[in-house]
């Protein structure tokens, strides 16, 4: 039996198509929800969903949540002396469900499709496919969280062919989507999203919040006690969903403390949260080549957009109510449940074709002439973000020192001009006869398909030498302290050249802009930023000051529109 799963940060539930329909698996509480947190005694007892929650309150030190933000990365998680990665930790929260959904469906359940934002990485991918091995399914297909929410709502509607705009905020991610349905076509034209930012986050604001009025620090309180004042911080925010104020009341040290906020306060202390949102909307509109004026239908997905302060920030910005037609914390799992009725090319939607795209851009490091020498370290995009998938592109580079006997080719993902700020997927050399520089000419060529597999082809063109890899695994990763480290200390070397606030302001801007970006644009941008590092390392004030306007008005043109 094949199901459809919604793992969230918060919560996660799941799905399947039967009878000509998409349905929510009730898990063995009779719930539709099961919270994604993992809990561990010291007996080695394992806990998932509402029980691991409510235990979590009395022994916070052995539960863990929100775990899905580090998904792809070496973090590990030590609940009663026992270490978890979070794909272990995920892969319990699956194990769970599939248990749920055996029960309530009288059979084996043994594939599943799992939706993923659509802006996780390859490793996040890669790191929910193995949690999803972990947990004895085979995961027959990786899903963009939105994709899925517009299929879903895409067949619910009886509107016909549209455009629509998925705005989906859960417990900790968050993704837009532009996507436009015309007859039997799904197509989805752009993403773009942030992983660090949801619903978790606002209950934050307000922890931060009460404990500030309260003059509290929060280095001061101890894990059970911190945790008592986020379960308040939920409770408040919850109940701006139904009241124009919120009450937060704890008790510290055995003295009570009760904090009462107007939803309009609570807006304001927003605004920094809410405009980090407005940033992916913006791109993805940009790389979609669509104004807001073209947008038929705007979905709210995701627990998080249940929030009034979410709800308001999104009517104001596209000045329309947005689309409530399905249930915005089951639309995923019921998309995804659609798809596994797709791959099983069941007679009710047999007809439906979906087309995805390529969450980020993938590429290569190259050398480039920047008008005095050949730089280093420059990425070279092979396949552009927002690229329809199934794709295959391939570029021709050539050796760049003369009696070169090797070709190095780093496979990088993400959308920095300077290769060092993307992430390394692999590497693949191959030998090429020695000789002048440029003489060799190596064709590169990615191939990425629906289930983010990344394959990568070499050829050497005058010797026919060909290698090929395929990415699947996580294979020379860094971890956060090692990332971070490297680039504090390249941050360093990149400030040297740039003395000046105007200086500095104009290059990260050109940054900005070029991973906003995409064709001819980022070359425009990138011959720019060269242009005036090469004037910044002749330290002439007056030549410095003209390329900066210079550049200013580059820049100005590609975000602006103006000449």
């Amino acid at each position: 039996m094949l199901i459809g799963i919604d793992l969230g940060t918060t919560n996660s539930l799941a799905a399947c198509f039967r009878d000509g329909k998409a349905e929510i698996i009730p898990n063995r509480l009779g719930g539709r929800l099961t919270p994604s947190v993992v809990s561990v005694d010291a007996d080695g007892v394992v806990y998932v969903g509402e029980t691991a929650k409510e235990r979590g309150i009395l022994h916070p030190l052995e539960t863990a949540s929100v775990f899905k933000r580090s998904m792809g990365t070496d973090r590990e998680y030590i609940l009663s002396g026992k270490k978890f990665s979070a794909e272990e930790l995920s892969s319990l929260v699956l194990r769970s469900l599939k248990e749920d959904a055996e029960v309530y469906l009288g059979e084996s359940v043994t594939e599943a499709i799992i939706s993923v934002p659509a802006y996780f990485n390859d490793l996040q991918r890669k790191a929910t496919k193995r949690a999803g091995e972990l947990a004895g399914l085979n995961v027959s297909r990786i899903i963009n969280e939105p994709t899925a929410a517009a299929i879903a709502y895409g067949m619910g509607s009886k509107g016909g062919d549209a455009r629509y705009l998925v705005f989906d905020l859960g417990g900790g991610t968050f993704d837009v989507s532009i996507l436009e349905l015309f007859g039997p076509i799904m197509e989805v034209h752009a993403i773009a999203g942030d992983n660090f930012i949801g619903g978790e986050d606002f209950t934050a604001l307000l922890t931060t919040m009460y404990l500030e009025r309260a003059a509290i620090a929060p280095e001061s309180l101890d894990v059970r006690t911190m945790g008592e004042v986020r379960k308040a911080a939920e409770r408040c925010k919850c109940a701006f969903a139904r009241h124009s104020e919120g009450t937060m009341s704890c008790t510290i040290d055995d003295q009570p403390f009760e904090m009462t906020l107007t939803l309009a306060e609570y807006e304001e202390a927003c605004a920094p949260l809410l405009e980090k949102l407005r940033r992916p909307i913006e791109r993805s509109l940009r790389d979609a080549g669509v104004s807001l004026a073209e947008i038929d239908q705007i979905v709210l997905v995701g627990g998080a957009t249940r929030l009034p302060v979410v709800r308001r920030f999104v009517s104001k910005l596209f000045g329309r109510i947005p689309g409530v037609l399905v249930d915005p914390d089951e639309a995923v799992a019921l998309g995804a449940a659609l798809q596994c009725g797709m791959k099983a090319r069941d007679q009710e939607i047999k007809e439906v074709v979906l087309t995805d795209v390529c969450p980020f851009t993938l590429g290569t490091e190259v050398m480039v002439d920047n008008g005095t020498f050949e730089e280093g370290g420059h990425y070279l995009p092979i396949i552009e973000r927002n690229t329809v998938i199934p794709v295959s592109r391939t570029q021709t580079v050539c050796t760049a020192q003369d009696n070169q006997t090797r070709v190095n080719v780093k496979i990088l993902q993400g959308e920095s001009r300077m290769s060092y700020n993307n992430l390394l997927l692999g590497e693949v050399s191959v030998p090429v006869p020695a000789g002048p520089k440029g003489r060799e000419s190596v064709d590169i060529t990615y191939t990425y398909d629906v289930n983010s597999l990344l394959e990568v082809e070499i050829h050497v063109q005058s010797t026919g030498v060909h290698r090929k890899i395929i990415i699947q695994n996580e294979q020379n990763r860094m971890s956060e302290g090692e990332a971070a480290a490297r680039m504090e200390q390249l941050q360093y070397l990149k400030q040297n050249p740039r003395h000046e606030e105007a200086n500095r302001l104009q290059i990260l801007r050109g940054e900005r802009l070029y991973e906003e970006s995409t064709a001819d644009d980022r070359t425009a941008i990138d011959r720019g930023l060269m242009e005036f590092e090469r004037v910044l390392n002749r330290q002439d004030r007056t030549e410095i000051e003209r390329a900066r306007k210079k550049l200013a008005k580059l820049l100005d043109k590609i975000e602006f529109g103006t000449n």
